[in-house]
């Protein structure tokens, strides 16, 4: 389909998609030749492959996003301040990026934050929403599974502040803000007003940690009765997971600070089949980030074209939809989910036998003879 005339005139005039308006982040406008720049890190492991992908399936359905795209990784000697600079300018000028995981490694080589993190910080991405959908025709234990985890991702756990306070002894600092968690739950409440949720839940620790979580606690109860429509509960974390996996129905909307979330988002992939099927994305008051939602970079599949794109591809579509691009973010939302559901082609994760390359011509067979909107 092409984009000019009425057609492009329609969507350019489209108000700002919801994701925007819950964080504050606007799409940014189509430059004069109405395509959107958008920034690409691919990342690490079967990242590449991945972002490989999202522009086969771009290009077969003719989407008008142009990739300024950047190797960062602190694993294959791609990483350095100049490289991390380059890709904030690039991110700051286009709003919106397109993410593969950076992998950490584990060693400590001098600096504790990691490239992820000091991306996250330096651009204040400190909502990540995972939303949980169980994919039509593909059967797990638990189906027609539809819950959102949102997670504060700049403070917690994840400070980057320890240090040897003796020999042998190391103190790893949690912070926690009020008003960062403040923020956090005001985000989620929003999120469940604007999307029809009913029901908010905060998880915590704070019966162990009853200062830093306990703050957390009073930040998310303080926020929830400014939403009276809005149902409030808190959990404790280690029962969230037991009820997740016994009755995740239960759930609708989960809020909760740093470590818990990476937690809770791993645990909720697995549900309706795992990393490669689940798609996130980050917001600040003026940035988007998409990416997966379990952030793996599956290295033990790099070169071996088996790694399944549905995450990535289904990132790439709500991706779409922020930039106001709604026709070719179902279009490609579909063709995903029609493949699924038909059920030939599926990647080894979902118990098929075909390959990324196999799965990924199947989706463009369907953007070829997709149904017109």
């Amino acid at each position: 389909m092409g984009l000019s005339g009425p057609r492009w005139q329609h969507l350019a005039s489209r108000p700002l998609s919801l994701s925007s308006s819950l964080s504050g982040a606007e799409p940014p406008p189509a430059r004069a030749d109405a395509t959107f720049k958008v920034t690409m890190v691919p990342g690490d492991g079967v990242g590449p492959e991945l972002m490989t992908a999202v522009k086969e399936v771009f290009k077969a359905g003719d989407v008008p996003v142009e990739f300024e795209e950047f190797h960062l990784s602190e694993v294959q000697n791609m990483a350095s301040e100049e490289k991390l600079e380059q890709v904030l300018t690039s991110m700051k000028n286009n709003k919106v990026a397109i993410k593969g995981k950076i992998h950490t490694p584990m060693e400590f080589k001098g600096e504790l934050a990691s490239y992820e993190m000091r991306l996250r910080r330096k651009l204040d991405l400190f909502a990540n929403v995972v939303h949980v959908n169980s994919l039509p025709g593909y059967n797990t234990r638990h189906n027609n599974l539809d819950l959102v985890i949102i997670r504060e991702q700049t403070e917690g756990e994840y400070s980057s502040l320890e240090h040897e306070s003796v020999s042998g002894v190391i103190e790893c600092l949690k912070i926690i803000t009020r008003e960062k968690s403040r923020r956090i739950a005001k985000f989620a409440f929003d999120y469940a007003t604007k999307k029809g949720r009913n029901k908010v839940t905060a998880v915590h620790k704070a019966n162990i940690m009853k200062l830093g979580d306990g703050l957390f606690l009073q930040s998310c109860a303080e926020v929830a009765q400014l939403y009276p429509k809005i149902k409030y509960e808190n959990i404790i974390i280690d029962n969230c997971c037991m009820q997740l996996v016994q009755n995740p129905y239960q759930f609708d909307v989960l809020v909760m600070p740093n470590l818990y979330g990476n937690i809770i988002d791993n645990l909720a992939a697995g549900l309706v089949g795992g990393a490669g099927v689940v798609p996130g994305e980050s917001y600040s008051a003026e940035y988007a980030v998409f990416e997966t939602g379990a952030r793996h970079p599956f290295a033990q599949a790099v070169g071996r074209n088996i790694a399944n794109p549905t995450a990535m591809l289904l990132s790439a579509a709500n991706m779409l939809r922020h930039l106001n691009l709604e026709y070719h973010s179902q279009m490609v939302s579909d063709a995903v989910k029609r493949v699924i559901k038909q059920g030939k082609v599926r990647t080894r994760d979902l118990g098929g036998y075909c390959t990324t390359g196999d799965f990924v011509h199947a989706i463009v067979e369907n953007l070829r003879h997709r149904p017109i909107y």
